[in-house]
């Protein structure tokens, strides 16, 4: 006869739970300044109780605090500095606490920068170099060319002539073929020679585009030395390539956007050393207008008009209360890059020191991935130009164990392990990223492929077929 008992266990467990409002919270922390506006915009039309302040054209950044000139709230009484802890029910939203449970999924198009800052890390390993090559990127204009010339980068970067000589002939030949041109000659030539057909003829051509313009064929063939057969062929050669290599990508220019903070140097009667602020002239002032509930509520007969009244107050009352914070913690990241990276400030990009998320994100006591959405697509103002805030980030990988591993290190440990792969049991990206996470490397599958492709390593499909043809 069996024995039926049964028995209540007490334990305790901590969940995140990811309300809504939480979800909210970490979306307007991975906003910039001109999206967080847009945003407004549009939670004003849907609340009638949010409206916009007119801005006092006599204010300014250098006499306001960021925090408060960003949102204004005269008719909402609440604390500035508030942990944000009674956001109603869900749990805290403070940005400090968060940790990596909620990231932003949504796919969208590869940008150019995107794709170049991919090749700029397989092609570089030195922390610095790699700076460079990102405000390289941030140069160019539209078409994919490099107007500014090297004397204005060097004075801009604080960087040898003969760094930025090096680190451009091997960015030229990134992909698309063409990009980092100084002009449209440049960029022909660029792709012609990647082609082969960069002879002596083709390069009069170029010296001469004006001419060709002009429809006069007779002429130009006479210039170039050939005769307008073979004319033809050059001609018919420059048509096939891509004045615009920029032209295939969703193009971020860098030299357009506007900062979201900004960083000044203070004068020596202030005591000196930079003041750092978020740019106040991209961010609309938003406050709750409580005349306007009190009025309403008056007339309102029904249940449902209140309930709805005073949702839409609780909703305008968080969203002043999490603007609030996402300053103070923009605010807090920026300062410390600034504090951390004030030698590259002072004397250029040679004295950039090495950085991680996880440096930053120690001092100022908050978690890594805080720090990682506050640096991501957000831009600081210098003297030395507009950098995004993870500018200034050295690209070491960092193991859980803390150690340190380079690209290029990875890149080889990639290439070994497909190289020793079993004929007829070719590894997968995602075998890959088990093996290296073994070996305390820990990459996402998609870094893995980029890193393969790369090294021009075809995918395991391509590699099981052609190790099949040479087993027969």
């Amino acid at each position: 006869m069996s024995n039926i008992s049964q028995k209540l266990n007490l334990g305790q467990s901590q969940n995140l739970v990811m309300t809504p409002q939480l979800q909210q919270a970490i979306k307007l922390l991975q906003l910039n300044n001109h999206e967080i506006a847009e945003f407004i915009e549009e939670e004003i039309a849907q609340n009638p109780l949010l409206e916009k302040a007119e801005k006092d054209p006599d204010q300014s950044n250098s006499d306001s605090e960021a925090p408060e000139s960003e949102i204004e709230t005269p008719r909402e009484d609440f604390d500035a500095g508030s942990a944000m802890s009674d956001m109603g029910s869900g749990g805290n939203t403070n940005f400090d606490k968060l940790d990596d449970a909620f990231e932003n999924s949504m796919s969208r198009p590869e940008t150019l920068r995107e794709h170049l800052v991919e090749q700029l890390h397989l092609a570089f390993d030195d922390a610095r170099d790699e700076m460079i090559g990102a405000l390289l990127i941030d140069q160019l204009d539209e078409a994919g060319y490099l107007r500014s010339t090297p004397d204005e980068l060097i004075e801009q970067l604080g960087c040898s002539e003969e760094r930025l000589t090096r680190l451009l002939t091997k960015m030229r030949g990134f992909h698309p073929t063409g990009i980092f041109a100084h002009d449209l000659k440049d960029c022909l030539a660029l792709q012609l020679e990647e082609k082969n057909l960069l002879d002596e003829p083709t390069k009069i051509l170029l010296d001469n585009l004006n001419m060709l313009a002009d429809h006069d064929l007779k002429g130009l063939a006479e210039k170039c030395g050939v005769n307008e057969t073979y004319l033809q062929d050059m001609i018919s050669d420059i048509k096939s390539l891509n004045p615009k290599p920029a032209g295939d990508f969703d193009h971020v220019v860098v030299q357009t956007a506007i900062p979201d903070v900004l960083m000044k140097k203070q004068p020596k009667n202030l005591g000196g050393g930079w003041r750092v602020e978020l740019n106040n002239d991209t961010l609309p002032k938003v406050l709750v207008n409580n005349e306007y509930y009190t009025q309403v509520l008056s007339t309102a007969s029904q249940k449902k008009d209140k309930e709805y009244l005073s949702q839409q107050l609780s909703s305008a009352s968080w969203l002043i209360k999490a603007l609030d914070q996402r300053a103070q913690t923009i605010l807090k990241v920026a300062a410390e890059i600034v504090e951390q990276q004030d030698a590259f400030f002072n004397y250029g990009v040679e004295f950039l020191k090495p950085l991680t998320l996880k440096d930053i994100a120690e001092v100022i006591e908050m978690h890594e991935s805080t720090v990682s959405r506050v640096t991501n697509n957000k831009f600081i103002g210098t003297p030395r130009g507009i950098f995004e805030l993870k500018y200034f980030f050295s690209t070491a990988l960092v193991s859980e164990d803390g150690t340190s591993h380079s690209s290029t290190s990875i890149q080889a440990r990639i290439q070994t392990l497909i190289n020793e792969e079993d004929p007829l049991k070719v590894l997968s990206d995602d075998k890959i990223v088990d093996l290296l996470k073994t070996e305390g490397i820990d990459l996402a599958r998609r870094t893995v492929a980029k890193y393969r492709e790369g090294l021009h390593i075809p995918s395991s499909v391509q590699r099981r077929k052609q190790k099949r043809n040479q087993l027969k």
